[in-house]
């Protein structure tokens, strides 16, 4: 689902829209979502207008996907506002579906999951069973290579915020004391 909503969209919208974001948990690399959440980010418009741009847009969605759409419209002060429970998460882990990339890269952040990670106890067979599972064995691609990731160091790993069910999930089968902290880099 993820890689077939992120293909180039046709949506009409005015200028009034700042961006249109896709988080939740279509998102994520490997899931199965039961719906798709969007988020209207609008320029300081009338909240009528909002609400009446965003039904267009979630009928023109609609129409492309099978699965429910879910809309929320925010005005650009609304959406940094504190009370905006959903503001990390579509910050965080949201995609533009009008510039094709991370959302917070709009604001020159690049968002990342940093994995920490010790084999400090661990048999020689266990470190060997984890390298494999991070770069690979016989020809076969390694969650690093197939999903972009980064061994920044001996103990961390960083990855792209789509892949954290796919990583936790495989590296939470080998180690079951590891960490995952979410943080914005700078372009």
């Amino acid at each position: 689902m993820q890689k077939n909503l992120h293909k180039k969209l046709e949506l009409n919208y005015s200028s009034s829209v700042l961006d249109i974001v896709q988080f939740g948990s279509s998102i994520f690399e490997g899931s199965e979502p039961n719906d798709i959440d969007v988020a209207v980010i609008f320029k300081s418009i009338p909240l009528k207008q909002q609400l009446e741009e965003s039904q267009n847009l979630k009928k023109q969605l609609e129409g492309q996907f099978r699965l429910p759409i879910h809309i929320k419209s925010y005005d650009f002060y609304s959406f940094f506002d504190k009370g905006n429970f959903a503001r990390e998460n579509i910050l965080f882990y949201g995609k533009s579906l009008v510039y094709e990339r991370h959302f917070a890269e709009i604001f020159g952040l690049i968002p990342r999951l940093q994995i920490y990670y010790s084999l400090k106890n661990f048999k020689k067979s266990e470190k060997i069973k984890f390298n494999y599972l991070l770069n690979g064995k016989g020809g076969k691609y390694g969650l690093l290579r197939k999903y972009g990731g980064v061994l920044v160091r001996p103990g961390m790993i960083e990855i792209k915020p789509e892949y954290e069910k796919i990583f936790s999930k495989k590296i939470g089968a080998l180690i079951s004391d590891f960490r995952i902290k979410r943080v914005l880099l700078n372009k």
